[in-house]
């Protein structure tokens, strides 16, 4: 049997063995996808003895999608100017590659170009960078909102990306903070405004305020699960070079 599975700290709240594990069994592949729960401290001496045990792969969140950047023998493009990585291949040899299927999963999530079209990205954690980046890299104009103001400044300098203090109208309107799980109350620290299409990155056991929100106002809603969803098919790609069974990945995802 053939393993892959999560690294994070805390992970157990992590859906995505569900979703992983009815990928292979849709495809009758003997492969296995678990939770891993590793501490800061333990992460590189742990990834790099997992191939040893099995292991084909991992994904990789908080909070190790910095160190698991520093950790990887090679790194995608996408992953070296992303700055961080959320998917380890495992390769013959030893060697580590390091890439970053974030980036175009949102794209895939997102569903059509972004290319002319404004975008405020909200949030400054590895998600944000990863939304940012790949919106930039498509051809959209992109500003970039924290409730840190230095920290949006710094990220949007890095990326050449505009930061902004408060919230403006925007094409595409992405939310990657934690802001919203807590009920509609919690949207006032958002600088929400009109927008045609929404994105949030977060997910839960059902809709989101942000995206009530969103469909209230008649926007375009693209919540965290298909989100979820695409980057995951990214990294089973990586690690099977076979097409992800995306029905099958959803279902698991909403059964959960």
């Amino acid at each position: 049997m053939a393993l892959t599975g999560v690294l994070g700290f805390p992970v157990a709240h992590s859906r995505s063995p569900a979703m992983m594990n009815a990928a292979f069994a849709e495809l009758g592949m003997d492969w296995r996808y678990v939770h891993l729960p590793i501490a800061p401290p333990r992460f590189a001496e742990t990834a790099r003895a997992l191939p040893a045990s099995g292991y084909r792969g991992a994904n990789v969140t908080i909070p190790h999608k910095l160190a698991a950047h520093g950790l990887a023998d090679e790194l995608s493009p996408a992953a070296r100017e992303i700055g961080a990585v959320n998917t380890l291949v495992f390769k013959e040899g030893g060697t580590i590659l390091g890439d970053n299927t974030d980036a175009a999963g949102f794209l895939d999530a997102l569903g059509s170009d972004p290319a002319g079209r404004s975008a405020l990205v909200m949030g400054a954690g590895g998600a944000a960078r990863a939304v940012a980046w790949a919106l930039r890299e498509a051809g959209a104009e992109v500003a970039l909102w924290n409730r840190t103001a230095k920290r949006a400044a710094a990220l949007a300098d890095e990326l050449g990306v505009r930061a902004v203090k408060e919230g403006e109208p925007a094409d595409i309107l992405v939310n990657a903070t934690s802001v919203g799980l807590g009920g509609d109350e919690s949207l006032r620290e958002l600088p929400l405004g009109p927008a045609e299409v929404v994105v949030d990155l977060v997910y839960g056991g059902a809709p989101t305020a942000l995206c009530r929100w969103a469909e209230d106002r008649g926007a375009q809603v693209v919540d965290g699960l298909e989100m979820l969803v695409r980057q995951g098919a990214r990294s089973f790609e990586l690690w099977t070079s076979r097409p992800a069974p995306l029905d099958a990945m959803r279902a698991a995802l909403r059964a959960v």
